[in-house]
């Protein structure tokens, strides 16, 4: 097992964000989280990283224990944040890497910055979320939200995440993770993602590009995934069969074999630009 060793980011904004990092010298990947989520749901795969892989997986603003401002939680806010981070942590060059709607501020990077970001890879990302049947009860079950989140609201939207085991205590970690989230910071970033035009953020990714989805996904279709091959000029599926929407939770090790193999394709050990650490 890789050690995982967690560190601050101060953003030039005022920002703190914290994060985790696990492997030294090899190319840079930085992971992405979902709405709610922390760097812990990545923890499966910073413990599994081989020699070949740097890992970066910073907590986004509002979620976990980072700094938690009043506004400023659209896609373009996190996707700002995210530049910031690689400035903080001296990468110049990283393959970026998506889960669920943190896919979103990944690709709008990945789009704006080609010369920052070596390759894409989304996992369980959506191409869009407003034509989503179960969105409007989503959307109407976070209006309804206060301090504190209950935490039977974040277990009936987490049930049905997985269709297969995980490792032990990982739900419970994620669910005390969730439960850090403050009512207004679940609102904005649900209403940001809901109300961007998250299909003109396929555009224009010229970078190498890797969808990774399970055929047991309650949330998105198989169509949806289309959706995002058909907008990102040599994009590649990799199917996980039985597998529900979270894939990394259920087959880490998969996940881990297929980002090498993308990784040695797309920018080999040390072509993916020097990180320090401040």
């Amino acid at each position: 097992m890789t050690t995982i060793s967690l560190r601050t980011a101060p953003l030039r904004g005022g920002l703190t964000l914290p994060y985790a990092e696990a492997g030294y010298g090899g190319t840079p990947v930085v992971f992405v989280h979902a709405l709610a989520d922390s760097w812990w749901s990545f923890e499966p795969l910073l413990r599994r990283l081989p020699v070949s892989l740097h890992g970066y997986a910073p907590t986004q603003r509002g979620h976990g224990d980072a700094d938690r401002p009043a506004e400023g939680y659209g896609p373009e806010d996190f996707a700002a944040d995210l530049v910031d981070f690689l400035d903080t942590v001296g990468i110049d060059r990283a393959i970026l890497v998506g889960s669920s709607s943190g896919g979103v501020p990944a690709r709008i990077v990945a789009g704006s910055h080609p010369d920052r970001i070596a390759g894409l890879v989304l996992l369980g990302t959506p191409a869009a979320l407003a034509d989503k049947p179960a969105m409007a009860g989503l959307r109407e079950a976070v209006d309804g939200l206060s301090d504190p989140v209950p935490r039977a609201f974040v277990e009936d939207l987490m049930s049905g995440m997985v269709a297969g085991q995980v490792a032990p205590g990982l739900i419970e970690t994620m669910l005390e993770q969730s439960l850090k989230v403050p009512a207004h910071v679940w609102k904005e970033t649900l209403h940001g993602l809901l109300e961007a035009d998250l299909p003109a953020t396929l555009a224009g990714i010229l970078v190498p590009t890797l969808v990774i989805w399970g055929d047991q996904d309650g949330f998105l279709p198989r169509s949806d995934q289309q959706t995002i091959l058909d907008a990102i000029h040599g994009a590649r599926l990799i199917t996980y069969e039985g597998v529900g929407h979270v894939v990394h939770w259920e087959q880490p090790e998969r996940v881990i074999a297929d980002l090498v193999e993308f990784a040695a394709r797309t920018a080999p050990a040390g072509s993916a630009g020097a990180a320090g650490t401040p």
